[in-house]
């Protein structure tokens, strides 16, 4: 049998032997379901750091700070780093590593549970495991630009168009919210271990006024994850199954669905705006009920 050829050191990025020293050192094995891979790619980093537009006043948030490559990057460019890590060995590292940087506080803990200090800007490789609840916990802070990397797939989803296939809820909900677009595509080799997926970087710039009304906002959102479950179905059929399944009867709940603007349009055609103007006239229309 062939024998697999490994690469010589002189092949790796130094961020990569700097990485794997660290792992040996640290006794550290990257756990997958946490999805722990460490970008090694000194020239995306930079990239990253010229995409957010940096500058001396900055209070930057990192998500999954790994061993602080970015971290250390980050404080060199900005008043501060709040680098968040949820891994107690990587926290231990992460003290070592980055000990004479007094610009950078380091959070232990889950981003979605733990307190976060104010900040204006984010720059990070968050774990892809919370993509989509950290995308909706990011988009209900105040912030001004976020540089963020994420699975292709989901980067697809967030900036899709109007009926394609990626189009779905975190399309209309991060458009009420923010700009998004793809500056550049990702390949696996930027990370270490690689991936099974290539990724994309992603920009969100915070809208000042949302581009459409909306008059509550949770029954919005419960509208779009309930809608794009049956995003190939007629609105008026998506509706009513909603209604009769909040307990209204059958024959209301058609009547209700059938008064619908754009009842008659299939789900995946309607644009954010038309998903404001439904959730509106079907909340007053269940108040008055």
């Amino acid at each position: 049998m062939k024998q697999q050829r490994i690469p010589s050191i002189s092949n790796e990025s130094l961020l990569l032997r700097k990485l794997k020293i660290l792992l040996r050192k640290n006794r550290f094995f990257p756990k997958k379901r946490l999805g722990q891979n460490f970008l090694v790619d000194e020239s995306l980093i930079q990239r990253m750091i010229n995409y957010a537009s940096l500058n001396p006043e900055d209070t930057v948030l990192e998500v999954g700070a790994g061993f602080g490559f970015l971290t250390w990057r980050l404080a060199q460019r900005c008043k501060r780093v709040l680098a968040v890590e949820v891994d107690k060995k990587l926290i231990r590292a992460l003290r070592h590593e980055l000990k004479n940087l007094s610009n950078v506080d380091l959070i232990e803990g889950n981003i979605l549970k733990v307190p976060i200090p104010p900040f204006n800007k984010v720059v990070s490789t968050p774990p892809y495991s919370i993509s989509s609840p950290l995308l909706f916990w990011l988009l209900g802070k105040p912030f001004k630009l976020a540089v963020l990397t994420f699975q292709k797939e989901f980067g697809q989803r967030i900036t899709a168009s109007v009926g394609s296939k990626d189009y779905s809820r975190l399309t209309v909900a991060t458009y009420y919210r923010a700009e998004a677009e793809i500056l550049e595509n990702v390949p696996k080799t930027s990370f270490y271990p690689s991936p099974d997926v290539d990724s994309v970087l992603i920009r969100l710039k915070p809208r000042e006024t949302p581009p459409f009304k909306v008059e509550n906002l949770s029954f919005f959102h419960e509208i779009l994850q309930v809608l794009f479950t049956q995003r190939n179905k007629k609105l008026r059929n998506a509706v009513t199954l909603f209604l009769h399944k909040k307990g209204m009867r059958r024959a209301q709940a058609i009547k209700i669905a059938d008064s619908l603007v754009f009842h008659d349009k299939r789900v995946r055609e309607l644009a954010p705006e038309d998903f404001g103007a439904i959730a509106n006239e079907l909340y007053q229309k269940i108040k008055r009920k």
